[in-house]
């Protein structure tokens, strides 16, 4: 069986720039704040990257932070899970009585990005990672 690795984390922040110094003091990431394009989201790097923003450390991940809101998965934090299909890993799912939670959108550079809720109320990322050549 094939499986799909944790590949990401992702924490609600009701204020950025509190969170930002908190993490940067703290455990010494490197907080990195988006614009809106990308709905304000913080980059938080905890392990180093290679040019095409992937971990050079196999079982290392990176995160970010969201915005926080008072609706349903948005309160707690999550992971983002890589997978090969994007489109067939909405359609499994959707069979297996998972929610999916808006639209695909594209990160450049990275790749297309869903969030979907499982069967026990989690909010997950599913990623499907741009092919780098």
């Amino acid at each position: 069986m094939k499986t799909n690795p944790v590949v990401h984390f992702e924490m609600p922040a009701k204020d950025k720039k509190r969170v930002s110094a908190f993490y940067a003091n703290a455990a010494g990431w490197n907080m990195n704040q988006l614009g809106a394009d990308m709905g304000n989201y913080v980059l938080a790097g905890i392990t180093e990257t290679d040019e095409n923003n992937m971990v050079k450390t196999p079982g290392t991940i990176n995160g970010g932070f969201y915005e926080y809101k008072d609706g349903p998965g948005f309160q707690y934090p999550s992971v983002v899970i890589s997978v090969d299909d994007l489109k067939e890993s909405i359609e499994k799912v959707k069979k297996e009585g998972g929610e999916i939670l808006g639209e695909s959108m594209e990160i450049p550079g990275i790749g297309l990005f869903i969030s979907i809720q499982d069967t026990e109320g989690n909010r997950v990322g599913m990623l499907q990672p741009t092919k780098m050549t």
